[in-house]
């Protein structure tokens, strides 16, 4: 297909692309830096500047004559919680004797983003790392009863510098996780955790505490959880004979629990004050009609971290401006090129419906918005094309993933990769979790996933404009049409193939792909990664799967796992964690508002 490039005006009162050059690069590019820009501020979900950008995606379906998505709406709109902010009533006090005392906020304690709002008081248990970890016959619980208590902990896990650790002291384990200890604490029944830094990360430098919005994790765990100076915590544990630092290395040195009740003389009382609003983003979209009514999905997210927050890869700058040039401005200006040349095109037999969304960046949240409530029939879509950092190629390779997932796919995919000289890394399978493609996997639509490679400046203020290779991302646009080509042509419709995701190395899956990390069995649920305020909701069961054989549904939504309440994906995470192969175990479900029990047998995980 011959296609020509329709140069149009940068709305907003921004200044004008240049002037649309033969590779159609510098057009490409512009739209990168828009989106990347310093004033953009790194496109959060929810904030002002995501509107922005979706403002101008919408005026570039407009001016290109695609056709709105919701009636007369270019946006599909859905509501999101935003990042965590601070109030102004944190307090700490605590009463040790007669003696009253009241910490100061930001200097001697901060709550952590994932904390709960509200008030706890009582007595303080001291429980180690706060790990239990049946896999190395280790529970720093075990003896102690801290239901309804505060419980004080240590962060990461003993031994950390080990090499010989059963921990494994190289690297951290998932039990190290914020996320994982928050769970065990409220599974044992406590009603908030006090975080104290370890005597190894503050004896060779000061006791600094986390900046606050860089612990990733739910959005709400679900329980009070706070950092508290470790000079406090000594002062605490002094009036009962102890210290941080002998506890420490007394766990290093034989692995067995320290845990204990503080002196019934000190009551700590916790107020928590933070502050999460309720706002309302869009999908942008727009319809290229062909002349029938089946379609295929060409995608891209449009967020990313804004100041960095909790899913920053360079902690110490969160604050700072993350563009996003790459992740994913990249792939919505791809979008952008795709939907120019194709409205300039001859009408196609199928339909193109070119999507961005937001909210991918905490969780696929508008994907799977759209997916759950589409505008156009989902039995109607042939296909959806993903592109999720495309910008900087290397070397001429590219990854694409969901080959297997469509019948067609891959000498498709071979033959274009062949025509454009790229060295093409396919993969049968895309990855649950990865990016906006597992929503629609999840309704089995076959998918293909187009990504350049991971690099260093993934998730860092350093994922700038000027790194992207805009004429290699054009080539691989020119691919991409391709392929859209032919599946939008008279080609026959691929058919959905539900490929099996194969085992990784250890299983090391992370919790925010909905997987188990590390130690675990298998369960055989595929989650829907949006957030809802108790529970998880299944977007897909495998076939075959220890919850398809006991009666699991897509839509299901998991409220209680072997007696233990999951609020929330991480809670499930950790349930199945502290499980093993054959075990079997009771959990109930909500569907369509009634409460469903089924046991479940778990197997070893393929």
């Amino acid at each position: 297909m011959q296609k020509t490039r329709l140069s149009i005006g940068i709305v907003l009162g921004l200044c004008c692309c240049a002037a649309t050059t033969e590779t159609g690069a510098d057009e490409y590019l512009g739209y990168v830096k828009f989106l990347a820009s310093e004033n953009m501020r790194g496109r959060a979900t929810g904030s002002p500047e995501l509107e922005k950008a979706a403002e101008f995606l919408r005026e570039q379906f407009r001016v290109l004559h695609l056709k709105p998505i919701e009636h007369d709406s270019y946006y599909q709109d859905f509501e999101v919680t935003t990042s965590a902010k601070l109030g102004p009533d944190n307090q700490v006090s605590y009463t040790l004797g007669d003696r009253k005392k009241s910490i100061k906020f930001q200097r001697d304690f901060v709550p952590l983003n994932l904390s709960t709002a509200g008030h706890v008081s009582g007595d303080v248990v001291f429980c180690g790392f706060g790990i239990t970890a049946p896999e190395y016959n280790y529970d720093d619980y075990s003896g102690v009863d801290v239901k309804d208590k505060i419980v004080l902990i240590l962060r990461h896990e003993p031994q950390e510098f080990d090499e010989k650790s059963v921990f494994d002291g190289k690297i951290y384990t998932a039990h190290s996780q914020i996320f994982s200890k928050a769970a065990n604490a409220k599974m044992h029944g406590a009603k908030a955790v006090i975080l104290v830094n370890d005597v190894e990360a503050h004896s060779s430098e000061s006791d600094e505490l986390d900046k606050f919005g860089g612990t990733a994790g739910p959005a709400n765990a679900g329980i009070e959880f706070l950092q508290l100076r470790a000079e406090t915590a000594d002062k605490w544990l002094e009036k009962s004979g102890k210290d941080l630092r002998t506890n420490e290395q007394s766990i290093d040195k034989d692995l067995k629990p320290r845990s204990f009740a503080l002196s019934h003389d000190l009551q700590v009382d916790i107020s928590v004050d933070i502050r999460r609003e309720i706002k309302t983003v869009h999908n942008v979209g727009g319809y290229l009609p062909g002349e029938t009514s089946e379609y295929i999905i060409v995608g891209a997210h449009y967020d990313h971290l804004g100041l960095g927050e909790q899913f920053s890869l360079a902690p110490s700058l969160i604050g700072t401006v993350h563009p996003g040039a790459d992740d994913n401005a990249s792939g919505t200006a791809g979008v952008l090129e795709l939907a120019h040349w194709f409205s300039q095109s001859p009408k196609h037999r199928r339909g193109i419906l070119f999507l961005a969304f937001a909210g991918e960046e905490l969780g696929l949240l508008g994907s799977s918005n759209y997916a759950n409530h589409p505008d156009l029939p989902l039995d109607k879509c042939v296909a959806m094309i993903n592109m999720d950092m495309i910008g900087r190629i290397r070397d001429h390779k590219i990854y694409v993933g969901g080959v297997g997932t469509g019948t067609t796919f891959a000498p498709l995919v071979k033959k274009a990769s062949e025509k454009y000289s790229f060295e093409a890394d396919l993969s049968e399978t895309a990855g649950y979790g990865s990016s906006d493609h597992t929503s629609f996997t999840a309704k089995q639509i076959p998918i293909l996933f187009f990504f350049s490679g991971l690099h260093s400046d993934y998730h860092k203020p350093s994922d700038t404009w000027d790194k992207i290779d805009a004429p290699n991302a054009v080539a691989l646009l020119h691919m991409v049409s391709d392929v859209m080509d032919s599946l939008t042509g008279d080609a026959p419709r691929p058919e959905f193939v539900r490929v099996v995701e194969p085992k990784q190395p250890h299983g090391d899956e992370d919790a925010h792909s909905g997987k188990v990390s590390g130690y675990g069995p298998d369960f055989g649920s595929i989650p829907d990664f949006a957030e809802i305020p108790n529970g998880v909701r299944f977007a897909d069961i495998r076939p075959g799967s220890p919850a398809a054989k006991a009666g699991l549904k897509a839509g299901d939504i998991l409220t209680q796992f072997d007696g233990k309440p999951i609020q929330n994906l991480y809670d499930f995470t950790y349930a199945l964690r502290a499980k093993k192969p054959g075990d079997e175990v009771l959990v109930k479900v909500l569907r369509s508002g009634q409460t469903i029990e089924a046991k479940v047998l778990l197997t070893e995980r393929r």
